[in-house]
């Protein structure tokens, strides 16, 4: 009776034993038939998880990120536009696309700029800026009408010139640039601030006494608070300015928050109602701008917007101002940027 309960145990394991080498074996004929069916992929492929180092070509190199710069380029001040990009490339080893924005009657006399000098291999576009989408949203001065230039309003239509970008930089076309202009491309806004400024009152410029300068740095040098509608916005008159000149754009929240729709409405407002100063302490184009982004704009490091350089005599110019951009009056940079950035003679 003994023997044969001991034949039965060696019999059962000998079954347990064979279902569980079959079992072993169904799991590796299946691992092999999903081997066999990832190999047949069009790529020839594995999942990413299964690669033990990314190939090269899959790994992004941050100097590959294409960084938008957009810079506007009238017939008259090129020389000025062409020390700018030049300046720009020159101290950057980054992706830099320029979206230089001009007139149609300008762009002949750019595109032999930029091919005749030794800027013809950077990457850039030239658009065309519709002077009619100022249509009754400027006031032409009888007196003075050369004062509005279509140009200058590029920068309230931003998303029309980079339309695929999340972000991106503009300058005006007085700069010159003389560090990585990465470095202002990285400059971090708060959540829900489309743009970045340097605000006036933080200007390295403002350490020196500019004559003439009066309210220039305060709000109530470029809005007429008499006006009623100024005047149910709440924005004290006494809060700093911030230059236009060279800003970081947060293109979604400016899609997001229809900014360029909120410009032209202002402009719009000062046509039928003229609720600009009259003293007009800067660019016709700044009193939207600080009413749109009232409390509600980041901040660049003051040191990418030294201004006033040759426009105003000082006594001392600290090199420790000449870091990042310099903003020239166009006279003396038109004259003189061209060797100053070390750029093939003039056309």
């Amino acid at each position: 009776m003994t023997f044969r309960k001991v034949n039965i145990f060696i019999l059962v394991l000998a079954v347990v034993i064979f279902l569980l080498v079959l079992h072993h074996n169904i799991l590796g004929l299946s691992d092999l038939l999903k081997r066999e069916l990832s190999d047949s992929s069009p790529l020839g492929l594995q999942p990413i998880d299964f690669i033990p180092e990314a190939p090269e070509r899959l790994m992004e190199d941050p100097n590959d990120k294409e960084i938008p710069v957009v810079i506007t380029a009238s017939d008259d001040r090129l020389g000025g536009v062409i020390a700018a990009v030049n300046s720009i490339h020159q101290n950057t080893k980054s992706n830099v696309a320029f979206h230089i924005v001009t007139l149609n009657d300008t762009v002949d006399h750019l595109r032999s700029w930029l091919s005749k000098t030794s800027l013809k291999n950077v990457k850039y576009r030239i658009l065309d800026f519709d002077p009619h989408l100022l249509d009754g949203k400027v006031r032409i001065d009888s007196e003075i009408p050369d004062l509005i230039k279509p140009l200058t309003f590029a920068r309230f239509y931003l998303p029309n010139w980079v339309p695929d970008a999340e972000k991106a930089i503009y300058l005006d076309d007085d700069v010159i640039v003389q560090d990585d202009i990465l470095e202002l491309y990285n400059t971090k806004l708060q959540p829900g601030h489309a743009a970045a400024f340097s605000d006036d009152c933080d200007s390295t410029t403002n350490k020196f006494a500019v004559r003439g300068a009066g309210n220039q740095y305060n709000y109530i040098g470029f809005l007429d608070y008499k006006k009623e509608a100024i005047r149910k916005l709440s924005m004290k008159a006494s809060t700093c300015s911030f230059n236009p000149g060279v800003f970081v754009a947060n293109l979604t929240e400016w899609r997001l928050q229809n900014v360029t729709k909120q410009l032209e409405k202002w402009m719009a407002l000062n046509v039928a109602e003229e609720i600009y100063s009259r003293t007009l302490a800067g660019s016709i184009t700044t009193p939207p701008l600080l009413i749109v982004f009232y409390k509600r704009h980041s901040n660049i490091d003051p040191m990418w917007n030294v201004r006033h350089l040759g426009k105003y005599r000082r006594k001392a110019f600290d090199t420790e101002m000449a870091d990042t951009i310099l903003l020239f009056s166009i006279p003396m940079c038109q004259r003189s940027c061209n060797e100053i950035m070390g750029l093939d003679s003039a056309i």
